[in-house]
């Protein structure tokens, strides 16, 4: 077997998925921009510098989706695909991943598999490694299942799998 490993935010996507997510929830209003665009912000240079705490960024990024139902998230996603995540798929990054498809293809991410799953869907990879989320009864709780995809995370995931 040939695996092939690819990441995602501002690799496979031109920008960076998380922080579109944080973008597109603020343009429905779902979070007041003045507080939760500062913060999002924030983190997203703390990334950038590689000095992101990731247990204080979860938190902060998971747990608005435990207060919405998962119906409503579901839809405010098919949204954010095509007005945030359609625009950011190239197509270098579509031909990278079609000269693979002979291989198995794994797409590791530290962002959350909710957010990530549909795109690796749209990109046609079944197999996706990211920091997932705890649920019950289908709902999140707005914590993380198990060790997040990031940084050494990654290797960890990847070992696991």
């Amino acid at each position: 077997m040939k695996l092939a490993l690819f990441d995602l935010d501002n690799t496979l996507l031109s920008g960076d998925s998380d922080f579109e997510w944080g973008k597109f929830l603020i343009s429905k209003r779902v979070f007041d921009r003045e507080v939760y665009e500062a913060r999002n912000k924030e983190f997203y240079d703390q990334y950038r510098r590689g000095v992101l705490d990731i247990q204080e960024f979860l938190d902060f990024q998971l747990k608005p989706l435990s207060r919405h139902p998962r119906k409503q998230l579901d839809a405010w996603h098919e949204e954010f695909m095509q007005c945030h995540v359609l625009p950011l798929i190239g197509n270098k990054a579509r031909a990278l991943l079609e000269n693979h498809r002979e291989h198995t293809r794994v797409i590791v991410t530290a962002t959350n598999s909710f957010v990530t799953g549909p795109i690796a869907r749209e990109f046609g990879v079944n197999i996706l490694i990211a920091t997932e989320l705890e649920q019950i009864n289908g709902e999140f709780t707005g914590k993380v299942a198990g060790i997040p995809a990031f940084r050494d995370g990654k290797v960890t995931r990847v070992q696991i799998w």
